[in-house]
């Protein structure tokens, strides 16, 4: 009985539509690429593609390095080695030009203290410029006055908390050794300072230039800082706010002893901001805002000038 492979054996290889095996091509190369794995074409493929990668990376790191800003050059040595706008006839050198360092810093140990302190105006670039000799100075606040004394109208004379209770300490030794002051005049407004300055030159028929030898200008009078006061002798009244007031026993008590309770007299004689003598105008120098407030400026010499 004949079997499923009936066919001769040469017959089956000889012939294509019959036989169930593929050819196998006779070519060596070919017969090679056919037995490498898909995935070995890729591995090739990133061998060849990785050293042009690399290269671009490098180039493109390199090239940020070198435009990156540095740290520790100075902002002139910036400015002076970026590119020009203007067309550039030759190569700029590799090495930054370094412009002058200019300070702006005008801060000096001397005025430093004085910048602290609100009151102080005379060292800021915008403030005022002095008047005839007087130098300016803000209001102080209301709320750091306190009360001393009163006026026969009832209008109360005021200085700075620390000014106020070194007076009053002083006015109570003094009544202990047997004079009394009157106190005449304390912290003024800018206002009120208008009015004695302006009003009182009319009425004298004075210059502002005259007027400023017995009267600071508005925003120019020690009494705005609430530091400076007018004292009289209570039993001479007639030597008020007069030169003759240096022979009263008021003046000879404060002039022993008024330094102890941090008062000096602001316009001595022949003083070098040109003021009239005033033995009656003393101020509190006693903590340090007021020191820093009428201390301001320090000459070459090495002392200080005071102001007004």
């Amino acid at each position: 009985m004949p079997t499923q492979n009936d066919i001769p054996i040469a017959q089956r290889v000889s012939d294509p539509q019959r036989s169930p095996q593929k050819q196998v091509p006779a070519n060596p190369v070919v017969r090679s690429l056919q037995a490498v794995p898909w995935w070995g074409y890729g591995l090739a493929v990133l061998a060849f593609l990785s050293p042009i990668v690399s290269t671009r990376i490098w180039f493109a790191l390199n090239a940020n390095a070198t435009n990156a800003p540095q740290a520790n050059v100075s902002p002139s040595e910036k400015v002076a080695s970026e590119p020009k706008s203007e067309p550039q006839t030759e190569r700029p050198s590799p090495i930054p030009t370094v412009a002058p360092f200019i300070s702006t810093n005008t801060a000096t140990p001397a005025n430093k203290a004085a910048s602290d302190n609100p009151d102080v105006v005379a060292n800021e670039p915008d403030s005022p410029p002095d008047l005839f000799g007087h130098h300016p100075y803000k209001e102080a606040p209301a709320n750091q006055l306190r009360t001393i004394s009163r006026a026969s109208d009832g209008y109360e004379i005021k200085l700075r908390e620390a000014a106020a209770k070194s007076y009053l300490s002083m006015e109570a030794a003094a009544k202990a050794d047997g004079v009394d002051f009157a106190v005449i005049s304390g912290f003024r407004t800018i206002a009120e300072q208008q009015q004695l300055f302006f009003e009182i030159s009319k009425q004298r028929n004075q210059t502002p230039a005259q007027r400023a030898k017995v009267s600071a200008p508005p925003g120019h009078s020690e009494h705005h800082t609430g530091y400076a006061m007018d004292i009289g002798d209570a039993s001479v009244p007639s030597a008020n706010l007069s030169t003759s007031f240096e022979k009263t026993a008021a003046f000879q008590w404060l002039q022993s002893n008024a330094a102890k309770y941090g008062f000096e007299m602001s316009f001595p004689p022949n003083n070098s901001q040109g003021v009239m003598y005033e033995p009656w105008h003393w101020r509190f120098v006693g903590d340090d805002d007021s020191l820093a407030t009428f201390y301001k400026k320090q000459p070459r010499s090495g002392s200080f000038i005071k102001k007004s």
